[in-house]
């Protein structure tokens, strides 16, 4: 079966992500709503967790995280649930 530029689908797919691999990925951001940005943002953390052991945190990353835990449990800090700032970041921004 032909694909599109007269290539077997099998093989166009095959050169478009060997192109993807090998380029730099250009958004419009100055073209892009609030939402399309988001909706972005939400693709690239799913595919970066889906491989997350794979990477390696950086070492401030782990010293950061540890004050964070120690101000909320000192109260200094509130704690709201990944869903709840989403959906609060989305009303104030869409």
């Amino acid at each position: 079966m032909k694909y599109g530029n007269g290539l077997p689908k099998r093989l166009a797919r095959s050169r478009r992500l060997a192109n993807v691999a090998t380029m730099d990925a250009v958004l419009p951001l100055d073209r892009m709503t609030v939402e399309e940005k988001l909706r972005a943002m939400e693709a690239l953390w799913a595919d970066l967790t889906r491989n997350a052991d794979r990477f390696e945190s950086p070492a401030w990353h782990d010293d950061v995280l540890k004050e964070r835990d120690q101000r909320i449990a000192e109260g200094k800090e509130p704690s709201t649930d990944w869903e709840e700032s989403k959906r609060r970041l989305r009303a104030r921004l869409l």
